[in-house]
């Protein structure tokens, strides 16, 4: 059975604290979600926004679009007039779209103390509205807002709503759950009621103030809806909006609904990252399938059982979405692991090697000082080469200064020297940066670039700090997480000390050293 599926990210995700697109974002958004399968790209409210009629305008010239219809998004007309004289309604038309989106008031309460308009007029501005634009030869569908709340406080007015925009010509008639506020339960059987009294097709837009949007939507679906409204990554004003990553492979993979292209599905995750990206916000590595979590694995039990049956801890395989199964690695994760990381540095190590034992007990250990592997394995990588006498440092540091400046020039806060040798030649090198740790960065990979080329494409792309001891004030403890990249892969690395800057360099050192070694490592197994 097919599912209609309709994201309106450009417009409900773009109502999300902190978000705001251009109009190339929303292009490259559209792009994205068009080539996925998705059905119908809400774009925005050209009468109430001239940024989103220059969006309209942009894409209809490139008219890239393979699969997905844009709809323009915008209210019933004003009472008092006909729609054909509402300078909204009209600039809806502005946008040439081929379907439109209409939301008009289901709930008599916001009639009368919102839009202060009669009860009998609200309908009549409802039919009107929706019959302006199907005589037009649009598509139009009708989101029915704050409907579940109106239902349940007057579902006979909140029914005739629904039939004014039946009787407009409306092509599908969408459920809202405005506020956010139902329950699963209450989905269900309120859409089951409307579905016995109407023959056209039902969709559901629900909102997460509960957490329950997607349970809503899903439910809805299950009662009958054939049309589903969200945003791809959850995005929307308050709480969010249903998460469509996390919707649609639920209905796809689990329930044998068709959402979305078949082959599309292992892009989902890909997707999801791609959006954030563009939203300049950070990708929520705990959602449901897309999530940099949803298929890691600590726990030692938890880890062997995987390793034997995937799905004995997985309730899908991670790459029928693009994603990937994660061990961390910790003083819970177990031994067969530990041993796993080991073998990929050592083959021939096995559990009972002495080696094994002694890592794994030093890794308690240095968990216990507020070191954390977990999201850093590729310093625990480095620790193994180091514990197996399998290490060579690539570089020595003979010193380094940092020094900060005030004031100082915008962006320009710090500077830092630093002395380092390699196979005995000596190079010595100052740098600016943002801050001591962005200088001192910069500073050891110029000084490396002259012996290691390829670190001029390694850049730090995350900073993190932790302080471990709180109660030791200014003197406490701290963790260091670096995340690193050369533009095709990351990489985490730890640090841990009393001095930020000292923690700071720890990881950094990891940083480059691990980048290095992949490297030779790579070229070695090139070469046999």
């Amino acid at each position: 059975m097919k599912i209609t599926i309709f994201d309106s990210t450009l417009r409900d995700g773009a109502q999300a604290e902190g978000i705001s697109f251009t109009v190339e974002d929303k292009i490259k958004i559209a792009k994205s979600l068009d080539a996925l399968g998705v059905d119908y790209i809400e774009a925005g409210n050209p009468g109430s926004n001239p940024k989103d009629l220059e969006f309209f305008n942009c894409i209809g010239q490139e008219n890239s679009l393979k699969h997905a219809k844009l709809i323009a998004f915008g209210s019933t007309r004003r009472k008092g007039i006909s729609a054909k004289d509402d300078n909204n309604v009209n600039a809806l038309l502005q946008a040439g779209t081929d379907a439109v989106c209409i939301f008009g008031k289901s709930w008599d309460y916001h009639v009368t103390e919102v839009l202060r308009a009669e009860l009998d007029e609200n309908l009549e501005m409802i039919r009107d509205t929706i019959a302006f634009f199907k005589e037009r030869g649009k598509e139009a569908f009708f989101d029915a807002e704050h409907f579940f709340d109106g239902y349940k406080r007057n579902p006979k007015y909140a029914m005739a709503a629904l039939k004014a925009a039946e009787k407009g010509g409306a092509d599908a008639l969408v459920l809202c759950d405005t506020n956010g506020g139902c329950f699963p339960s209450e989905i269900a059987e309120i859409v089951k009621k409307v579905m016995k009294a109407f023959s056209l097709p039902i969709g559901i837009h629900t909102h997460n103030d509960c957490e329950m949007a997607v349970a809503n939507s899903i439910m809805a679906v299950e009662a009958g809806a054939t049309h589903v409204q969200g945003t791809f990554t959850g995005f929307g004003e308050r709480c969010g909006n249903a998460n469509l990553s996390a919707i649609i492979p639920s209905l796809q993979l689990k329930k044998g609904y068709e959402c979305i292209f078949p082959e599309a599905i292992v892009e989902l995750t890909k997707t999801a990252r791609y959006i954030s990206e563009i939203a300049n916000v950070a990708h929520n590595e705990r959602a449901a399938y897309v999530g940099q979590t949803a298929f890691a694995h600590k726990g030692g039990m938890h880890i062997d059982a995987v390793t034997k049956s995937p799905d004995t801890f997985e309730h899908i395989n991670p790459e029928a979405v693009g994603n990937e199964r994660k061990y961390l690695m910790s003083e819970v994760a177990g031994r067969s692991l530990l041993l796993a990381r080991i073998q990929q540095v050592s083959p021939e190590m096995t559990k009972d090697s002495p080696e094994t034992k002694a890592i794994m007990e030093r890794l308690k250990e240095l968990e216990q000082k507020g070191y954390q592997f977990e999201g850093a394995e590729s310093s625990f990588a480095l620790y193994i080469r180091k514990q197996l006498g399998k290490y060579k440092p690539l570089f020595e540091l003979v010193n380094f200064k940092t020094i900060g400046e005030r004031p100082h020039e915008e962006g320009l806060g710090a500077s830092a020297v630093i002395k380092i040798t390699v196979n005995d030649q000596t190079e010595i090198t100052a740098a600016e940066g943002n801050g001591p740790v962005n200088a001192l960065d910069k500073a050891l990979r110029k000084a490396l670039e002259k012996f290691y080329p390829e670190l001029s494409n390694v850049h730090l792309k995350d900073y993190k700090v932790r302080v471990l001891d709180s109660t030791e004030a200014t003197a406490s403890k701290v963790r260091v997480l670096i995340e690193s990249s050369d533009g095709k892969e990351n990489w985490t690395t730890v640090g841990v000390s009393g001095d930020i800057i000292e923690a700071s360099w720890l990881a950094l050192v990891d940083s480059i050293e691990y980048k290095l070694i992949q490297d030779i490592e790579q070229r070695f197994k090139a070469f046999i």
